[in-house]
C-alpha cells in the first residue's frame, strides 16, 4: 500500500514564536538555505555538523542548541537534536559533537530526540516526500541551567527555554530522498 503524504507545509517554526533579538549562527558544514551533505543524515553516516555562533547578548548565561524538521509528516514535526545547559563560554560544537553526552563540554547534555536516542539523529525523510527543512537553532538564555533532567523531551526543553530566551539564531538546510512516496521511515529506521 502506498501512503499519500500530500499536505501543506507549515511555516518556519520560529516565525510563530515571539520576536527576539537575533545573533549569528554559521557552520563550516552547512550553508543556510543549502542542502545537507549525506554524511550528516540518518540515511548515511549520521554525524552532527559543526556549528558556531557569535553576537549574542552580554547577559547570556547558557545556550540550547537544536535541530527541528517542521516538514515531518506528523502533527508536531520531528526533533533531531537538542543540547541543553551549554555554558556561555561554549560558542561552537565541532562536527560529531552530537554522538553522545561525552562529546559535549561541561555540564551540557542531550535531551532524547524523537528517535528516542540521547544524541544527534540526522535527517531521514520519507522517500518521495520532497524537500524537508532542518532548522538549526541556538537559543541564548539568561540562566545557567534550565534545571531539567535528561528525561525531559525536546518539546519540554523548548517550552522551558521560552521563559529565559533573550535572543535566537537560526540556520536552515534542506534534505530529501528520491523515490516513490511511502510510509515514513523515522521510527523503523531509528530502532
Amino acid at each position: 500500500m502506498t501512503v499519500d503524504l500530500t499536505r501543506p507545509r507549515p511555516p518556519s517554526p520560529y516565525d510563530l514564536m515571539p520576536a527576539l533579538p537575533s545573533f549569528t549562527l554559521a557552520s563550516d558544514d552547512v550553508a543556510d538555505g543549502g542542502r545537507l551533505a549525506d554524511r550528516f543524515t540518518g540515511v548515511h553516516d549520521n554525524i552532527s555538523p559543526e556549528l558556531h555562533w557569535s553576537g549574542f547578548p552580554q547577559e547570556t548565561r547558557s545556550f540550547v542548541v537544536s535541530c527541528f524538521d517542521p516538514d515531518a509528516p506528523t502533527p508536531a514535526g520531528w526533533w533531531h537534536w537538542t543540547v541543553q545547559d551549554l555554558d556561555v563560554s561554549v560558542t561552537s560544537l565541532p562536527q560529531g559533537a552530537g554522538q553522545s553526552d561525552l562529546t559535549l563540554e561541561g555540564a551540557a547534555f542531550h535531551a532524547a530526540n524523537d528517535a528516542g536516542t540521547h544524541a544527534w539523529f540526522g535527517p531521514y525523510p520519507p522517500a518521495g516526500d520532497g524537500e524537508h527543512r532542518y532548522v538549526f537553532a541556538v537559543l541564548a538564555l539568561d540562566v545557567e541551567t534550565l534545571g531539567l533532567d535528561d528525561e525531559a523531551s525536546p518539546t519540554s526543553v523548548a517550552f522551558a527555554s521560552n521563559e529565559h530566551c533573550i535572543a535566537r539564531a537560526t540556520l536552515t538546510a534542506t534534505y530529501s530522498l528520491p523515490g516513490e512516496p511511502g510510509a515514513a521511515p523515522y521510527l523503523k529506521e531509528a530502532q
